[in-house]
């Protein structure tokens, strides 16, 4: 009862919480033991049940049943500097910088295992795998290409695992994803309209405001293999996941008394629109190896399928039906590479700490307001405190050195109507995470 409970709570939170972009919008944050080694060897090192989102294969290590609640705090920073912004005639946009975009948000996790002893495991993991929030003010200068993206995701992934040999489990889980996605801009309805002088100025604008969710399904795999009992290696794949969003467009007048009050309303009317998002696809190959009862070290490298990520269309089926919003993503793979270590000089404590290269997935003549991203350096460090035989507390920390970001957007294609806008961006993201791991 008291787990169920725990559950609903835990879909709550997520499904209310707001995220900040990772390495294009992954959120690798679903354990905080992990974060302390930056989350280096996190399809071997099997520490506590969130190994059931990282290698479910890695449950045969974790004798009886263990809850495992984390909760992270992700603050990122991603301030624009504009270098030029023009519209289809040439003439320059208004407005500011945007000031800072990245929007701090929560984003919680929560496992359950259960190993009775025999070869056979099973775990629940409730996360929250992609995630995304950035924000401008309306009257930025790159309105016309965002102003609020916003998306939400709930994974639920039942798993097993089986140990075949002394030394060899292997692992799998199925996954049921909600997705919600909020996308606004501005639409530059004086350059649309050809009434001269009312190009680009802001009351003149058009508001739109895209709401849209989906439930998709997909799968993880897991190998765990133990070369010893100090040292083991793992493999994790996580599948592609498709969905097929449904939901309104809503629109409004910055100015309602603006002589093309009439005219916008009449093309820019409330209707459903629909799209397809493709989640990628990634694969873990990670070590782990205790060389001391006191020390371990961990290391991995991790790919994730960002190709299946090509472009971001929205089709409308009232009197927008003719004129579908396309935005070209065409993102790389990335590869991602950690290394950790832990010191556990008694029973009662662990230290960690790890680095991390991060690449984006995010060429730079694609890239827009909506993911500024790029390449990323992790430092971090963690701490764990075990209050007795059944319970732990761990606390750990990130800070994310993100290379700074171009924006090269021209005026031409898909951007005809929303304007050039050239720029950079300095990035930054700070991560502050607590866990309570419960064994009985």
């Amino acid at each position: 009862m008291r787990i169920r409970f725990v559950v609903l709570l835990m879909v709550l939170a997520l499904a209310t919480a707001g995220f900040a972009q990772g390495a294009g919008f992954a959120l690798i944050e679903q354990s905080v033991t992990g974060l302390g080694n930056a989350f280096a060897g996190s399809s071997a090192s099997a520490q506590d049940a969130s190994t059931i989102f990282y290698n479910p294969a890695g449950m045969t290590l974790l004798p009886g049943q263990q809850v495992v609640a984390g909760l992270h705090y992700v603050a990122p920073s991603a301030k624009f500097q504009k270098t030029e912004a023009k519209n289809a005639l040439g003439l320059d946009i208004s407005g500011g910088n945007g000031g800072d975009a990245g929007e701090s948000g929560l984003v919680p996790n929560l496992f359950y295992s259960l190993n009775p002893g025999g070869r056979l495991a099973f775990g629940l993991g409730i996360t929250a795998p992609f995630g995304l929030t950035t924000e401008y003010p309306f009257d930025w200068v790159g309105r016309y290409h965002a102003v609020k993206s916003d998306l939400k995701t709930i994974n639920i992934n039942p798993s097993l695992a089986f140990k075949v040999t002394d030394r060899l489990s292997l692992g799998a889980g199925l996954s049921a994803q909600y997705i919600d996605v909020q996308l606004t801009s501005m639409i530059d309805f004086g350059l649309l309209s050809g009434v001269p002088g009312l190009a680009s100025v802001h009351s003149s604008d058009v508001y739109a405001d895209l709401n849209a969710d989906d439930w998709g399904a997909g799968y993880n795999l897991g190998l765990l293999y133990e070369i010893s009992d100090q040292t083991r290696i793992g493999l994790a794949y996580r599948s592609r996941i498709l969905h097929t969003l449904k939901g309104a467009a809503a629109f409004s007048l910055v100015d309602p008394n603006n002589p093309l009050a009439v005219p916008a309303l009449t093309q820019f009317r409330p209707q459903n629109i629909s799209g397809k998002v493709e989640l990628p696809a990634s694969a873990s190959l990670g070590f782990f190896s205790q060389l001391t009862p006191a020390w371990a070290v961990m290391a991995d490298v991790m790919w994730t399928d960002w190709s299946s990520f090509d472009q971001l269309l929205i089709e409308f089926d009232g009197t927008l039906a003719a004129t579908p919003s396309l935005t070209t993503e065409n993102w790389d793979d990335n590869w991602r590479y950690a290394i950790g270590a832990t010191f556990t000089p008694d029973e009662t404590w662990a230290l960690r700490l790890g680095l991390a290269y991060d690449e984006t997935p995010i060429p730079d003549v694609f890239r827009t307001p909506r993911i500024p991203g790029e390449d990323r350096f992790w430092t971090a460090i963690g701490a764990g405190y075990r209050l007795n035989e059944n319970v732990r507390f761990d606390l750990a920390y990130v800070h994310l050195f993100v290379d700074d970001s171009r924006v090269m957007r021209a005026a031409v294609g898909e951007d005809l109507s929303r304007g050039s806008l050239f720029g950079s961006y300095e990035n930054a993201v700070d991560i502050l995470s607590g866990q309570l791991t419960c064994s009985f």
